[in-house]
């Protein structure tokens, strides 16, 4: 009978392993300070204040007056990270593809670690940061911080952060002259391909809506998609930064393939590191927050 012919058909097994879609490499790394390699468990950001403008000399041959100008340093604290992958011995020869020779387990764990240097930066971009003898906490002051209000990314919130570095001498018109970086995660890509407002133009409607992503410089930011902005019931909070206001530094990196004699010769693969990294200055770093 011809229907027991389909029990004899044969199944090619798959040769190779393929990874799943995932976030692969640090987006983040590159739109920082990066400090490189850190000797020890801190590292500092020195600050020098400003010395405001030159006073009027209304005494001739007067004594001199002294103005004050603010030093500061800031300290960040390394952290150390560590994962492993095992893989039995008697696995091995049953696998038509070996993941460690085929060198995929590496490199999943090399994107596990480019995902946590992007979470470092985020948090330190966010997070609070003191001083170096420990009597100052530096926090992102409410002026710094632009509030959901209930909406979305809406075009009125992407202005009023591009305002905020203008006002702070903090973007591309200051002297040392930057573009800030904005994160967006899908839904925030959503929302603005959504804003009539914001897709109206010439360029908006030949790029973003065709090629369906934020590219490039946009509204006086440059976009960087990152989908691990911190949900709170429903309410994202991204961030925009100058370069100059994240400072990171990496301590050791270490990646290893060893056979382990205590656990019945398995293989691990497996990748350490140490990170840190701080905020420099609250003026070059805005919050918003949207849903």
């Amino acid at each position: 009978m011809t229907a027991t012919v389909t029990t004899q058909f044969k199944t090619q097994f798959d040769d190779s392993l393929r990874m799943a879609a995932q976030q692969k490499k640090s987006r983040l790394q590159s739109t920082v300070t990066d400090r490189g390699m850190i000797e020890g468990s801190a590292f500092t950001i020195n600050n020098l204040g400003s010395a405001g403008a030159l006073d009027e000399n209304v005494v001739r041959h007067g004594d001199t007056v002294w103005s004050e100008i603010q030093h500061s340093a800031r300290l960040v604290y390394m952290r150390d990270y560590f994962k492993a992958l095992p893989l039995d011995r008697n696995d091995i020869p049953k696998m038509a593809a070996n993941p460690m020779t085929g060198g995929q387990y590496m490199q999943a764990l090399l994107a596990a670690r480019n995902r946590r240097i992007d979470n470092i930066i985020y948090t330190a971009a966010l997070g609070s940061i003191s001083s170096v003898d420990g009597l100052t906490t530096y926090t992102l002051p409410s002026g710094q911080v632009i509030a959901s209000g209930g909406t979305g990314l809406t075009k009125a919130k992407i202005i009023a952060a591009r305002a905020l570095f203008r006002a702070n001498e903090a973007d591309e018109l200051a002297d040392d002259g930057e573009f800030p970086t904005m994160l967006y995660n899908s839904l925030a890509l959503t929302q603005i391909l959504s804003d009539t407002t914001l897709t109206s133009g010439d360029y908006m409607t030949g790029q973003m809506l065709q090629n369906g992503k934020l590219d490039g410089t946009w509204l006086g930011f440059k976009w960087i998609p990152y989908e691990g902005l911190v949900n709170t019931a429903g309410v994202y909070t991204t961030v925009a930064y100058a370069k100059s206001g994240i400072h990171f530094g990496k301590g050791y990196e270490e990646g290893d393939v060893a056979k382990r004699a205590d656990k019945k010769n398995t293989w691990q693969v497996s990748i350490g590191a140490s990170y840190g990294a701080g905020r420099q200055d609250e003026a070059k770093v805005v919050s918003i927050s949207f849903q």
